[in-house]
């Protein structure tokens, strides 16, 4: 099959951009008196804005679906908005338990994870990362991040896992990185989420590191793009914890997360590699192109299906509406779901709240103004983050709200559909104060 070129690199740097839309819609919420809202298990009659704006993308066929989900503290069942069918190909409707590629979804996911383990002692916040991989013990900077690689200096100070949970360790990223170091992270084999079987047009061909190990003592050889602790700079370092997560824990990497998170969560529908039993349920993820979508990873011959060669603790999961908002669910009950204690109320607290080190310089960043906890951002009293292909989550501590989108598409920023998500959420609230005031 021939499938057009796409410029994925650039258009998710550009797209990353918009991942704040859900969190700056949360600052709208506060203090939102909330009357029927969220009380039927189909929110659009109290979201008609959010929900014409899924019929519209649906019915124009500028993707296959459009889900979004709302919950209220500790509620059981998720209120959904929208819909659609897995594909353009087949009329299965999605619903909560849909598949979908979250992409950078995962980050937060991770991070708690590796908040768990901080919480248990076997971690320190402000620890060197040399201590648990000493291959990281003597890194070198480049003068210049878009530079030859022989031109360093020494780091000044060490990377801490602080600085892997907020992407402050001067780490690169295929998705960032540019001239010589994205040349090396691409022969060495440094990747991320996965995106198809098929090759595509612009994308260079890569073959992924041997396994987690491999790929971090990989990563170790290369110079850090910016000083230790300076900068903000979205980076690679969430894949990293999964090496260390499995060095600390003595546990493979997905397996800790299905014990000490998925398994206690309920999260059964959430994994690297889906089974091929469970492939009935995968979406295709759509490439698009001149305003035209066209199957990039369709869902019953996805790459999802094929173990992974990385685990990737920042890119690699695939997950269902019903599970993520679980996972959202326990954070919201600091730690508590269905009188299960998965983490500590003071792990969910920490990891949830800003953790970015107070020498970083946050000025022309995508933080400006900003905070970052465990993988997520974090601003005000909410903390969440979004995929490549679409998807956003978040959750507000003060309302006590989860709320997560799924689609799937690729490059993000192809359709407006995060902005106009964000106005839809607003007028809507609108007229929920206003009804409530009446």
């Amino acid at each position: 099959m021939s499938i057009p070129a796409l410029d994925l690199p650039a258009l998710s740097r550009r797209s990353l951009l918009r991942q704040s839309a859900l969190l700056a819609g949360g600052a709208v919420l506060s203090g939102l008196p909330f009357g029927r809202a969220l009380l039927a298990h189909d929110g659009a009659e109290d979201w008609p804005n959010v929900a014409a704006l899924a019929s519209r993308y649906v019915s124009e066929r500028k993707v296959a679906n459009l889900l979004v989900t709302f919950g209220w503290r500790q509620e059981h069942h998720v209120h959904t908005v929208g819909g659609g069918t897995l594909s353009f190909a087949r009329p299965t409707p999605v619903d909560e338990n849909a598949l979908y590629r979250i992409y950078s979804m995962s980050k937060p996911i991770t991070g708690m994870a590796t908040m768990i383990l901080i919480d248990e002692g076997k971690l320190g916040l402000d620890q060197p990362l040399h201590e648990i991989l000493p291959a990281f013990r003597n890194m070198r900077v480049l003068v210049d991040p878009e530079g030859p690689l022989d031109n360093t200096v020494p780091a000044e100070r060490p990377i801490t896992i602080r600085q892997l949970l907020t992407h402050t360790a001067g780490l690169g990223y295929q998705i960032i990185s540019k001239g010589p170091l994205l040349k090396a992270y691409n022969e060495l084999g440094l990747v991320g989420g996965r995106v198809s079987r098929m090759p595509i047009p612009g994308f260079p061909a890569v073959t992924p590191a041997p396994g987690l190990e491999a790929w971090a003592d990989r990563l170790a050889s290369l110079p850090l793009m910016y000083q230790p602790a300076t900068r903000w700079s979205y980076s690679c370092s969430i894949d990293l914890l999964g090496r260390v997560i499995e060095v600390v824990s003595g546990m493979e990497f997905e397996a800790f997360l299905k014990a000490r998170i998925f398994e206690p969560c309920g999260m059964n529908s959430t994994w690297m590699q889906v089974p091929q039993s469970e492939a009935y349920r995968l979406t295709d993820n759509c490439g698009i192109v001149g305003g035209n979508p066209f199957p990039l990873d369709p869902g019953q011959a996805s790459i999802y299906l094929d173990p992974p060669e990385v685990p990737a603790g920042g890119g690699g999961l695939v997950s269902s509406p019903k599970d993520y908002d679980r996972f959202l669910r326990m954070l919201l009950g600091y730690g508590m779901l269905d009188g299960v204690r998965v983490m500590s109320e003071e792990a969910v607290r920490v990891g949830t709240s800003d953790l970015l080190p107070a020498t970083v310089d946050t000025k022309g960043s995508w933080m400006e103004g900003q905070g970052h906890g465990a993988g997520g951002r974090s601003v005000g009293q909410t903390f969440g983050w979004g995929g490549a292909a679409g998807t956003l989550a978040a959750v507000d501590f003060g309302l006590g709200l989860r709320s997560t989108l799924f689609t799937q598409y690729m490059p993000s920023e192809a359709y407006p559909i995060r902005d106009e998500f964000l106005a839809a959420m607003q007028a809507d609230l609108a007229a929920m104060r206003m009804e409530k005031a009446a």
